[in-house]
């Protein structure tokens, strides 16, 4: 059906009340049947103006002029804004030496730029809050299960404490419920200001819907865009789960015994605007990258590297251990108990290594020469690891017949978050092999699909942002195959083109920028990213790992 008909479809004359409206009175803003035209124009017939009901609203409503009766005014003064009428023009009343503007041309300008901002609001700011609104809901919901591991840790302690001071460790819970109420408060009260601006952008939303649809002039051209005002986007609150820290047993008072809880501790962290304008980064590409060192791990197979700050890594292979190197001496030697090799690093804030192992299933974490068993999986094998800003582990997997993938979030060994599915119920990721992973600054999750040759990028709520599948080159004749993957403090992914023997640059929205090509690597496989934004390569089949100086 022709969208501009489907009014006429519906309307009934607001004469007769019965007839379907073919017609329409611009003037009075009342629906018509052909019958009734002659009943409606009987008075005031110069005044109506009688279009199809189609085109209803296409004649402009204009001010009426304040000095001369009976006249409207076409015309705006652009330097004093007032309405002048023709008969204003011509009796010069008016200062001849301002220029005069015609007020459909002002119409039809503000009603673009009305169409712009709805577009813009919709498309854009919109649906950022939402995700700013849904990251708060989240970790609402996840406050418990945080604050009842500090109630389990506090017990282990609990356990070697004499049965008289359980009045100190009830204080204790009472205190961790009033920082959960806390806690709870702060997040709510942001939450509460994100959905009232919500609520504030949405009616401004229908109301431009409105003026765009309007042919009202004076609130048209007295428009004022609040776009600005949207697109500056509230700080990010970030609130830190307090710390149980335990005290050595002593008898002296029961407070001190125990240990003590850190308190909330709440930041604010500026967000990236939503408006189109670049981000000028801090850190420019360099026209030339450079190698800064190369450590020779003696890995058969050199897969992984991870940083723990600017000159220690850890990294492994197709062998049963983890090697820690400070530059080029090395450092520690772990030896993995299942005698296979890991499948993938990655450390935390704390400095605690964490690594998969295919064979039995599990992923384990290392501190302090202490081995822990954090997830073991039934039906599915782990892969490729990476520890969020907040603290998660993600952990990309595939079920034993190789023919599913997907991307887990863990708090400890709680699931969070499972990521599989477009929005269209269609596999995000290939069924097999390996998929390195990665989060940027924007939270996104970025994983690199080797077997489908492509980097694929999801929100924080895991919803598909882009798919990059390579880039179109005279000298990159091979088909794009990525390997590892990394993100820097300026959100660029970076990943390894193992067939093309280079590493491709990405801005935060999948738009290619350059290549590292120019420092002689060789099968580059995984990658990491230091606090100096300076790239750490695995060379597979040489054992070495790169260090390239990358951005200015």
């Amino acid at each position: 059906m022709d969208p501009d008909y489907i009014a006429q479809d519906v309307a009934r004359c607001d004469l007769c009340k019965t007839a379907i409206a073919q017609s329409y009175c611009d003037f009075c803003h009342a629906n018509i049947c052909t019958p009734c035209i002659g009943i409606h124009i009987s008075n005031e017939y110069d005044k109506h103006k009688i279009v199809a009901i189609h085109q209803r609203k296409s004649t402009l409503i204009y001010p009426k002029c304040e000095s001369h009766q009976n006249k409207t005014c076409e015309y705006q003064c652009k330097d004093c804004s007032s309405f002048l009428c023709s008969r204003c023009l011509a009796s010069k009343q008016h200062n001849q030496e301002h220029e005069f503007l015609e007020l459909e041309e002002v119409f039809i300008s503000k009603k673009e730029h009305i169409k712009k901002d709805t577009k813009e609001l919709e498309s854009q700011i919109l649906p950022v809050y939402e995700d700013i609104a849904n990251d708060l809901e989240m970790q609402i919901a996840s406050l418990d299960g945080e604050y009842k591991k500090l109630t389990t840790e506090m017990s282990k302690q609990r356990e070697d404490i004499n049965r008289e001071i359980d009045n100190a460790f009830d204080q204790m819970e009472k205190d961790i419920g009033e920082i959960k109420v806390k806690h709870h408060s702060i997040l709510q009260k942001h939450l509460d200001e994100i959905k009232q601006l919500q609520s504030f952008m949405q009616k401004t939303f229908l109301a431009l819907n409105e003026m765009e649809e309007s042919n009202e002039v004076c609130p048209t051209i007295h428009y004022s865009s609040k776009i600005e005002e949207f697109s500056k986007l509230p700080p990010k609150v970030n609130v830190s789960i307090p710390k149980f820290i335990p005290k050595q047993m002593e008898r002296e008072e029961l407070c001190s015994l125990i240990g003590k809880l850190t308190p909330l501790s709440t930041t604010l962290e500026e967000r990236v605007s939503t408006g189109n304008k670049p981000n000028t980064s801090v850190r420019e590409l360099l026209d030339e990258p450079e190698i800064l060192n190369t450590i020779k791990t003696g890995h058969e197979n050199l897969r992984s590297v991870t940083c723990l700050n600017e000159e220690q890594i850890w990294t492994s292979g197709s062998v049963a251990n983890i090697k820690c190197f400070n530059n080029q001496v090395l450092q520690k030697t772990i030896k993995i108990k299942s005698g296979d090799y890991p499948y993938d690093i990655t450390v935390d804030k704390d400095l605690a290594l964490f690594y998969s192992d295919w064979e039995t299933r599990t992923v384990y974490k290392l501190k302090n020469d202490q081995t822990e068993k954090i997830i073991t999986l039934q039906g599915w094998r782990p892969n490729n690891l990476c520890v969020t800003s907040s603290g998660d582990l993600l952990v990309t997997m595939f079920i034993d017949n190789k023919t599913q993938a997907k991307v887990v979030r863990y708090s400890g060994s709680t699931v969070k978050q499972t990521i599989q599915f477009d929005d269209e119920g269609q596999s995000l990721y290939s069924g097999r092999d390996i998929k390195y992973i990665s989060e940027n600054r924007n939270l996104d999750i970025c994983v690199a699909d080797y077997t489908a040759g492509a980097v694929v990028v999801v929100n924080q709520a895991g919803k598909l942002r882009f798919r990059y599948t390579g880039h179109l080159s005279p000298t990159k004749t091979e088909t794009f195959k990525p390997y590892g993957i990394t993100t820097d403090s300026q959100s660029r992914i970076l990943t390894s083109d193992w067939n093309n023997d280079c590493i491709h640059i990405l801005d935060t929205d999948g738009q290619f920028l350059r290549y590292i090509d120019n420092c002689d690597l060789l099968n580059p496989w995984g990658l990491c990213v230091d606090n100096n934004d300076c790239l750490f390569v695995c060379e597979c089949f040489k054992g070495n790992v790169k260090k390239i100086r990358y951005s200015k």
